[in-house]
């Protein structure tokens, strides 16, 4: 049965005016604090500074009235940066819109489908990597700007960047340096005087520095965003895009990237919100809020959106504490964009490189990412590879190449903890569970062996156990498994435990199964496998096991 029940809802229910009071606050003040940072994230995407708004009104709106958090403020984050540049470069913004509205279908049907959970298990250093790497591609993109250096086309490459800037430096700008520089100062110095209000808001007042030096002092070296683009207030009408089937297929790595990007973050800055306010959000609820978004966002010009943390801690921070905060947030937005935009284009460039060179430091989790490179060093590959998989090619293949390495790892890991064990000559009962009697040994008949699997057996640990049997070389009248210490058996498995009985008939081995568990079992059944040992040779302890043995070593014509 679906669910679709919005927090708003039950947030309503007990609504006050001391609580509508409470959110007027956080959302006007998280509206004003959210314009730069969409203006940033905007610019840096690759696309204008209005759609950069207009994303964080249509998305924000959309997250708080639909979603399942409480307090989460949805809008463009530095996390989309890199992929959304990426797919402009590649697709074009046609191509962009048509990935954005794919992610959010796919973010829907995970909400549906409720597997808002399964994005609990994408291994933690695959996140920290993924997330690290953006951080360094982001501060990459802003040296032009925090510098005002005068390059030539920029590379798309994290080392062609790189390169351009050392034959470049020489045409820095003093006085872009130092508005990128103060800028950075009063974004990094400002928590210690207010926890409230985000530094990346009061770091705007140099705008007014700029326009001085400008007006009276005639120093106009100091690109604005009215340099770079012109500036459009006016709200665009929704446009469909064109589809095409082959142009969907070409862009499901893109969309695939963007929704799982897009889950993780919105449910991580969920999760750390309900950390502060004791709260707990519906994650599945959430996923289709964030999926609506994204697939109603791009339709009116908007890039991908997700949670943002930082604007969500500023919600809480400032009193915010229902959806109703997340809406007013949205509003103010709209109304700056529709009477205040114009005054955007005083904004300079080298201030917004400030926001996100500050953006990048928060994002970059080298704390975190210190301290994993003392894990296991499956992990620490992991984390490398993801990681630099993400500066140096792109975050898509990153995160297909860090799960498909992370699961490789696990395999083996798992491969390393089942232990396949045979025992010849007795069984100490009191090492044993699944005896009928504990008062005495149990002594093994001569023709017949004892296998015990501890562990999982799946397709890594079917393999080993049929290399063992390989190894062995001898041909036991009676082969007992015995299967307790076994959570479950895939395809894999049933295959290899078929093609072991198929091949012991052949050489007169009789193979019988102990103490299989209920599960297993019924995998087993349904699959076929008992017509081919039969139902007889399916014992439920080794005492069982080992009489039905016994029989069959006595009179090897029994069945």
């Amino acid at each position: 049965m679906i669910e679709f029940r919005p927090a708003l809802l039950t947030s309503l229910k007990h609504y006050s005016r001391e609580k509508f009071t409470a959110d007027l606050m956080a959302g006007i003040i998280v509206g004003i604090v959210a314009l730069p940072l969409a203006i940033a994230f905007g610019i840096a995407s690759g696309v204008s500074p209005e759609k950069g708004i207009i994303t964080a009104i249509i998305a924000g709106f959309l997250t708080s009235a639909l979603g399942g958090s409480r307090v989460q403020i949805g809008g463009p984050t530095g996390a989309f940066i890199v992929i959304v540049y990426g797919i402009i470069q590649q697709y074009g913004i046609e191509g962009l819109t048509v990935a954005t509205i794919m992610a959010g279908v796919f973010l829907i049907l995970l909400g549906l489908f409720r597997l808002g959970t399964i994005i609990k298990f994408i291994p933690y250093p695959i996140v920290v990597g993924f997330t690290s790497g953006i951080a360094v591609t982001i501060f990459t993109t802003q040296i032009k700007d925090l510098f005002g250096l005068t390059t030539p086309e920029m590379p798309g490459d994290f080392a062609g960047k790189w390169i351009v800037y050392f034959q470049n430096f020489g045409t820095i700008d003093l006085w872009a340096t130092a508005v990128g520089v103060i800028s950075v100062a009063i974004i990094a110095l400002t928590p210690r005087f207010s926890k409230k209000i985000p530094g990346s808001l009061i770091a705007i007042v140099m705008t007014l520095a700029v326009y001085l030096l400008k007006r009276y002092a005639g120093i106009d070296s100091v690109e604005t965003i009215g340099d770079r683009f012109t500036i459009n207030s006016q709200l665009p009408d929704a446009v469909i895009p064109a589809l095409s089937w082959e142009g969907m297929k070409g862009l499901l790595p893109a969309a695939i990237t963007i929704a799982v990007l897009g889950a993780i973050e919105s449910l991580l800055s969920a999760t750390v919100a309900d950390g502060v306010t004791g709260d707990k959000h519906n994650s599945n609820q959430e996923l289709m809020a964030q999926g609506i978004a994204n697939v109603v966002t791009p339709l009116f010009g908007g890039i991908p959106a997700t949670g943002a943390i930082a604007r969500t801690m500023t919600n809480i921070n400032n009193g915010g504490r229902t959806p109703v905060a997340g809406v007013i947030h949205a509003v103010v937005l709209l109304l700056i964009f529709l009477f205040l935009m114009p005054l955007a284009q005083y904004i300079p460039m080298a201030c917004l490189a400030g926001v996100l060179v500050v953006v990048s430091y928060n994002m970059s989790e080298w704390r975190t990412f210190r301290a994993l490179m003392k894990n296991p060093r499956s992990d620490v590959a992991v984390l490398l590879v993801t990681f630099l998989l993400t500066v140096i090619i792109d975050l898509t293949v990153a995160i297909e190449v860090g799960l498909v390495l992370a699961c490789l790892l696990f395999m083996r890991r798992v491969m390393e903890t089942t232990d396949i064990s045979v025992i010849r000559n007795e069984i100490d009962p009191g090492k044993e569970s699944d005896l009928e009697s504990h008062e005495e040994h149990l002594i093994i008949p001569r023709g017949v062996e004892v296998y015990e699997i501890d562990g999982p057996y799946f397709f890594g640990i079917a393999n080993k156990f049929e290399e063992q049997m390989v190894q062995l070389g001898d041909h036991a009248q009676v082969r007992i498994i015995r299967m307790r210490k076994v959570p479950f058996i895939d395809s894999t498995g049933i295959h290899n435990l078929t093609n072991l009985c198929r091949i012991s008939q052949q050489e007169n081995t009789r193979i019988i199964l102990s103490g299989v568990n209920p599960k297993v079992h019924e995998v087993l059944h349904k699959a076929g496998f008992y017509s081919l040992l039969g139902e007889e040779n399916i014992c439920p302890n080794i005492n069982a096991a080992l009489r039905r043995a016994k029989e069959i070593v006595q009179d090897p014509q029994e069945k």
